[in-house]
């Protein structure tokens, strides 16, 4: 009966004393799964039990993929203006300054060249904690001069897109990046420097409309949400339900859309074995 009493060498730890877990040290995937942070660094931000992938930026994605996390970032500094001077429920000048601040990114999308795998590579990489990942005038602007950069120097060019589409704020100006972006692309096209665009959760708007569904290869990781319009939208514009698993990139690649579908763990020896394929 000892088992169920309490004797002298048992916890004595007075409740004042007692601490909690750190915040942030465990990670609880949406199936309900939980897993030690760092596990979950080490797998590449994918949950072992039940495939679970995350949703990450520029940051691990750059760790994930570049050798040894070495690489150049193009254009660092540049930062959003407000052409429009647009004014919400607060200026949009003010609401930049604050997630810059929170984030510590400059805008929506980082650009850098480094090694993977030893090949060279260039790759822009949208986050998604910057206002929704939206395309504004300085996201166009830094994937172009990534696509620039691939031209002058010859290097293949990877877009990770993450975003909820363009970037209100900027109406007319937000716009103009599709065509921009899309135009560089063709001259990529044209110099025959491969482009891989990979989709992530989620990818919608005006991104899939253009830049995102233009690669020489479209892929995507499990399970993202990738389309134009929401589905709450398109359901009350075409009046009917929707078919299971719409918008996916399960669903989107059953019909034609994509490439393949690639696991994180396996992004940076996929991308390898493709880039050689390219370069033979």
């Amino acid at each position: 009966m000892a088992w169920f009493k309490r004797t002298d060498k048992g916890i004595k730890t007075s409740t004042e004393e007692k601490k909690d877990a750190p915040d942030g040290l465990w990670y609880k995937t949406p199936n309900g799964n939980i897993i030690h942070t760092r596990e979950l660094k080490n797998n590449s931000y994918v949950c072992p039990d039940d495939d679970y992938h995350v949703k990450i930026g520029s940051k691990e994605y750059f760790e994930i993929l570049f050798d040894n996390n070495k690489f150049e970032e193009l254009d660092i500094k540049m930062k959003s203006g407000d052409p429009l001077k647009f004014v919400d429920s607060k200026p949009y000048t003010s609401r930049i300054e604050q997630t810059i601040k929170k984030t510590e990114l400059n805008d929506a999308v980082r650009a850098a060249v480094g090694k993977v795998n030893n090949f060279d590579l260039v790759i822009a990489c949208m986050d998604f904690n910057f206002i929704g990942g939206s395309m504004g005038s300085v996201v166009g602007e830094k994937i172009a001069r990534a696509i620039e950069y691939s031209l002058k120097h010859k290097i293949p060019f990877l877009m990770i897109s993450k975003s909820g589409g363009a970037r209100m704020m900027e109406a007319g100006f937000s716009l103009m990046q599709m065509a921009k972006t899309s135009a560089k692309l063709a001259l990529l096209d044209k110099a025959g420097i491969p482009y891989i665009s990979l989709l992530t959760d989620p990818t919608t708007g005006g991104v899939t409309a253009s830049y995102a569904m233009l690669g020489d290869f479209n892929i995507a990781e499990p399970g993202a949400l990738i389309g134009f319009a929401g589905p709450r939208v398109i359901r009350e514009t075409i009046g009917k339900d929707l078919p299971k698993g719409f918008q996916s990139s399960e669903f989107v690649l059953e019909h034609g859309f994509l490439d393949f579908i690639i696991d994180r763990r396996q992004l940076k020896n996929r991308l390898t074995t493709l880039l050689k394929l390219l370069n033979n």
